[in-house]
């Protein structure tokens, strides 16, 4: 074996320009298109609706074990789980955690041949929407450790000896976490410093890692590191599986959050570890590849907790509303609350809508749903977020006060503002709201990119460009009279909706919306062409427009999927025609302000800003942060640190 390399003296963080760092995130993504996708279509100005109705149905056995385990998880957190202790300790104790290994809670995901409960999509969702409402951080640990810890990319990527060697210990055993996150890299992957130096039969690790998201406990850790171009090595960004109690690592710091204060959250040091080749996940350089696939289905787990958040915003708004008076009349009665609770109830039943649809089309794996779980994810923890907000408003002065205040004084202990501080990170989470506007727009206007990209890339030639013109004109003479008309015009299409209650205009709408939404990207495109990226407003606004039409058609289609069962079908109906009544007034404004915006001005006020015109606005404060540099020193090197990692035995 050879000499361990030198630990380098300064950081070797990568210089990058932005067209650098967009060429690795696209050179990441997936390429191909393989199967259909309906919420791509949609954005095409195609709605086909036949891809998600008859709304997908799980196979019977599949219902038959996930019902069992339901009911068994839900005595868990209904007799061993204290969500309010673990609010106030800030931790998950031991027991708790433990009882969920019992359980089979670590391995819903993972096959019944390693050791796993095997649950589909569909019922692992329902799982964490369950204890997630018990304690928001239990949730959120068992999503991490499932949905972009070790066993997810191990399942896409692994070989059949990590399987064989790792899935077990995920299963039962073994808590294991994601490592991507640096101090000074978020988003922006192609400027990860961690890197992974070959040396004989083995790699050897130096970096920093921040927000490891169950790194203080885990036992198993995936870790994102460079590996250096050099001989017999292509390198680029690659992923491991690391023991996390291996020689060299370090928990340096258990971080603490404005809400899930039971996140075993932490900062991690890798100095000179070093990792087995056969721990590498798949081959190097495709680590981001790894990442962004995992998370397709991965996303699905927080929107999945997102509802369990609205359905108990839902009973909380109800059970109050009915019984605090206000005026001679309960105050569900006055219409100033009584919107809140209607736009309470309404986007619950559509998130559910979006969540179970798009992991049913997951589990049956007949769609592509990478744009669907992405839409999912930005829609569940926007609307989440504003559930919460508009249950506080209701609760008044009691949705501000601590549950253990409320409880100290004789009332029952609503932890209406945990909520809303709990649920604020999922806007953050697997991807900023604002990260996941652009990663949606670059999926949404593939289809453009794929036949007229080379005509607004710079670094084309001009017989690039004119062959790029003619396949262009060819797509768009196709495509374009197709957005023309369609049967969003024609008053009895979608009639199988119309049961009492009549969501056939709804469908309808969402026809001629797609439409308009695909004639929107098109000019814009003709209009900005390569300066497109730049516009993110636009770009985000586009994005929630689909965003919108999908949560619309999903609840729709949800609907007659309860009413041909006889479950609850009248009033599924009304909760979906108040929905999308609802989203369409949303609709009609963004698409508004696609043109009329303040784009342009925000942007020169920024300017401004950053460039201490304005620094006059600031006087008369006092600004009571603290001192130190904005973004802490992650020089690579030995730690000089205690290790504050916990492993839970």
């Amino acid at each position: 074996m050879s000499a361990v390399p030198e630990t380098p003296a300064a950081p070797s963080r990568p210089t990058v320009t932005e067209r650098e760092a967009r060429q690795v995130a696209e050179a990441a993504r997936e390429q191909d298109w393989r199967k259909p996708s309906f919420a791509k279509e949609l954005f095409l100005g195609r709605f086909q609706l036949d891809l998600i109705h008859p709304h997908p149905l799980p196979a019977d056995e599949d219902v038959r074990r996930g019902e069992e385990f339901l009911a068994r998880l839900r005595d868990f957190c209904g007799t061993k789980v204290d969500g309010a202790l673990i609010e106030r300790e800030a931790r998950i104790p031991d027991e708790v955690i433990n009882g969920l290994k019992e359980l089979g809670a670590l391995g819903m995901k993972i096959d019944t041949k390693y050791g796993g409960l095997g649950l589909t999509q569909v019922y692992y969702n329902k799982a964490l929407a369950l204890v997630g409402s018990a304690s928001p951080a239990i949730g959120a640990l068992l999503s991490a450790h499932q949905s972009i810890g070790v066993p997810q990319p191990l399942k896409i990527f692994g070989t059949r000896e990590q399987k064989e060697t790792f899935l077990p210990r995920c299963a039962r055993t073994d808590i294991s976490a994601f490592l991507l996150t640096e101090p000074d890299v978020g988003s922006d992957p192609a400027r990860l410093a961690t890197t992974a130096v070959p040396d004989g039969d083995d790699y050897v690790l130096d970096g920093v890692k921040l927000w490891t998201t169950n790194g203080v406990v885990a036992d198993l850790l995936v870790v994102m590191a460079r590996v250096p171009r050099s001989e017999g090595h292509r390198g680029g960004i690659t992923a491991f599986v690391v023991e996390a109690d291996s020689e060299g690592v370090t928990v340096e710091n258990r971080n603490a959050f404005m809400g899930l204060r039971g996140l075993e959250n932490g900062v991690t040091r890798f100095h000179r570890v070093r990792v087995p080749a056969s721990h590498r996940i798949g081959e190097e350089g495709q680590g981001l590849k790894i990442a962004l696939t995992t998370l397709n289905t991965g996303r699905l787990s927080l929107p999945a907790m997102c509802v369990g958040a609205g359905k108990w915003c839902l009973k909380i708004a109800r059970e109050w509303s009915a019984e605090r008076e206000q005026w001679g009349k309960p105050v569900a009665l006055h219409e100033a609350v009584g919107s809140k609770i209607a736009f309470i109830a309404a986007t619950t039943f559509a998130l559910e809508a979006v969540v179970d649809l798009s992991s049913q089309m997951a589990d049956e794996d007949r769609n592509d749903i990478r744009i669907e779980a992405a839409l999912a994810k930005l829609y569940g923890s926007e609307m989440a977020w504003l559930m919460a907000d508009e249950l506080v408003q209701i609760r008044g002065g009691r949705g501000f006060e601590t549950a253990d205040s409320l409880r100290a004084r004789g009332e029952r202990a609503v932890p209406a503002e945990q909520m809303l501080r709990d649920l604020r990170i999922n806007r953050i989470f697997e991807g900023s709201t604002e990260i996941m506007h652009l990663l949606i727009a670059r999926e949404a206007v593939d289809a453009h990119l794929s036949v007229a990209g080379d005509l607004i890339d710079p670094d084309k030639t001009l017989g690039d460009k004119a062959r790029a013109g003619a396949s262009a004109g060819a797509f768009y003479a196709r495509w374009l009279p197709k957005l023309v008309a369609g049967p969003g015009q024609l008053p009895g299409s979608y009639g199988e909706f119309k049961h009492g209650i009549d969501l056939s205009p709804h469908l309808r709408y969402v026809e001629r919306a797609s439409r308009k939404l695909a004639r929107s990207t098109f000019y814009a495109m003709s209009r900005w062409q390569g300066r497109m990226e730049t516009k993110q407003g636009f770009l985000g606004r586009i994005v929630d427009i689909g965003a919108e039409l999908f949560a619309m058609s999903a609840a729709c289609v949800r609907a007659e999927l309860l009413r041909s069962r006889g479950d609850h079908g009248r009033e599924a109906y009304q909760l979906a025609d108040a929905f999308c009544r609802q989203a369409r007034l949303r609709v009609e404004e963004l698409f508004g302000r696609l043109w009329s915006n303040t784009d342009d001005l925000d942007r020169k006020v920024v300017k401004n800003v950053l460039g201490g015109s304005y620094t006059w606005l600031e006087d008369g404060v006092i600004d009571p942060s603290g001192d130190g540099p904005w973004i802490a020193d992650a020089t690579p090197g030995e730690s000089t640190r205690e290790n504050v990692r916990r492993p839970i035995r």
